[in-house]
């Protein structure tokens, strides 16, 4: 989903891409990963590969291999060629009580295998020199199953009432953004760990209100539930708002509400089928 934007905006900007599907290179396979390196010889390794499925992550041992053992592979291969490895991370890899928004030292203690999983990922990527590790929040774009094409299909498969969580909060992020935030933090020569994610903090509720007020459908009512309520075997954080602060300050660029990007998926993405 997030390379469906990347690609295009560093092409954009005169780099040589050379983006690998899944079906062309697994990170979990450390001669496949080699052969490609010595292919490409890349000066920097962008990872948008990851297991993301964070209930399936409490018992599919993927979850590791991918996204802590797939990332050790490639900081292997960027350690022996001085490439720079930029690892996509997440904000499930706090626990969500600290009542504030979360800065970038801030110590992560996730509450989940995915994010567990996502923190070793961090822990590989920054053993490279150069590593530069962006952890995200709640993403939503136009190249991959997200929260914002499940709110859609429900309403389009004739549900009238939906139940969303309404007990967490966080920071919608349109994978738009995050590939131009990307881009601007290697431009600026970033290494270490940042934060990004679009302005306005929300909930799940809050969020599914505002995608069904967007497919103009006041016939469909959004119900708040808790946690508990939906019972799911992963726990969530319950307020895991990134500070965004330290981005803003290196870039000095202005992140955009979620709801313009949101608005322009509407506008450029046909309904889901």
């Amino acid at each position: 989903m997030l390379a469906t934007d990347l690609v295009p905006v560093l092409a954009g900007a005169g780099c040589d891409v050379f983006a690998r599907p899944k079906s062309d290179l697994d990170i979990t396979d450390a001669m496949a990963v080699a052969a490609a390196f010595r292919e490409v010889r890349p000066e920097i390794v962008v990872n948008c590969a990851a297991f993301t499925k964070v209930d399936a992550c409490e018992s599919d041992p993927r979850a590791f291999e991918v996204n802590a053992g797939g990332v050790e592979i490639l900081a292997g291969q960027c350690l022996k060629t001085s490439a720079q490895l930029v690892q996509i991370s997440t904000d499930f890899v706090f626990d969500g009580v600290k009542g504030a928004p979360y800065r970038e030292e801030d110590s992560p203690a996730p509450l989940s295998a995915y994010g567990r999983s996502k923190l070793q990922g961090e822990e590989a990527a920054l053993r490279v020199p150069t590593g530069l590790v962006v952890r995200a929040s709640w993403l939503f774009g136009r190249g991959g199953w997200n929260f914002v094409e499940a709110i859609r299909k429900q309403v389009e498969d004739g549900r009238t009432t939906l139940s969303v969580v309404d007990d967490q909060r966080g920071r919608p992020t349109a994978t738009t953004d995050l590939s131009e935030a990307l881009l601007a933090l290697l431009e600026q020569g970033a290494v270490g760990i940042y934060h990004f994610a679009n302005q306005g903090a929300v909930s799940w509720f809050d969020f599914a209100c505002e995608i069904v007020a967007l497919m103009s459908r006041p016939d469909v009512e959004v119900a708040p539930i808790d946690s508990a309520t939906l019972g799911r075997p992963a726990r969530r954080p319950a307020c895991s708002i990134l500070d965004t602060g330290k981005y803003e300050r290196l870039t000095g660029r202005r992140i955009r509400n979620f709801r313009e990007p949101l608005a322009e998926y509407f506008s450029s993405t046909a309904p889901a089928a």
